[in-house]
């Protein structure tokens, strides 16, 4: 699509609502809804690429308890006519229904392209793309098989919820610990998909998040890889004014 004059498009991933306390949670919620209140004014789509909650498992009639201000802000915004996508992340790949049917906002489980002002996107959240990480792919294939699924459910929510909360905090700590820092081209799984990617096309711009890392790579003259960040940190996400795509940093 060309964009209207003046208009943007904007990522942000990695928000990881519900940790480490309600309080500091909230905290954060509150500034992403600050963030997008400032860019709804100029917004022509806005994708959430991932990791949006650290928890989050949607059971038929049930969703997770919390995030009031964020899902109403969402509502608020497609309300008003904005586009908006989500991706689902490692954290909260468990999503089937509530964000399409309440929310009017598609959500996606893999990489997708996109294209605006003749520049060609590749949006995903990253995790299990690329060389590596045998074990998380296999998981990722028994958490996302329906059978899988199925059973889960069978659980009380507050049962499921809390295990997977359980399971969530034996991974990664994102609000301790040390900083991520980029390992280089050839230590960067993503990275590396990237260039393999572009042996068969080119692609203008890829997004990612999952890394935890806010930083932009130029793969080549015309091809530049950008990780997103997170909202623990750095408060970051990206903009393409239409023209060029940039990683920025929310400061208010």
């Amino acid at each position: 699509m060309d964009l209207p004059h003046g208009k943007r498009v904007y990522f942000a991933s990695d928000f990881h609502l519900g940790i480490p306390d309600r309080e500091s949670s909230q905290a954060r919620e509150r500034r992403i809804c600050s963030w997008l209140d400032d860019i709804k004014h100029d917004a022509a789509q806005i994708y959430l690429v991932g990791d949006l909650f650290d928890v989050w498992f949607e059971y038929k009639n049930v969703v997770p308890k919390g995030y009031t201000r964020f899902l109403g802000k969402l509502a608020e915004l497609t309300d008003s006519g904005i586009q908006i996508e989500a991706f689902t992340g490692n954290h909260d790949l468990w999503m089937r229904g509530y964000f399409e049917d309440e929310l009017n906002i598609p959500v996606h489980h893999n990489a997708i392209t996109r294209e605006f002002n003749g520049k060609k996107f590749l949006i995903a959240h990253g995790d299990g793309l690329g060389p590596g990480d045998h074990g998380y792919k296999m998981l990722k294939k028994v958490l996302r098989n329906p059978v899988s699924q199925w059973i889960y459910r069978r659980l009380h929510p507050d049962t499921g919820v809390g295990m997977a909360g359980w399971f969530s905090r034996l991974g990664p700590k994102h609000v301790d610990g040390e900083e991520e820092k980029f390992l280089g081209p050839d230590k960067e799984w993503l990275v590396q998909f990237a260039y393999e990617t572009l042996k068969k096309e080119h692609v203008d711009y890829f997004i990612f998040g999952h890394r935890h890392i806010a930083v932009e790579y130029q793969l080549q003259e015309n091809s530049k890889y950008i990780n997103l960040g997170d909202w623990i940190r750095y408060d970051s996400y990206a903009e393409f004014d239409g023209n060029e795509l940039n990683l920025k940093f929310y400061k208010k």
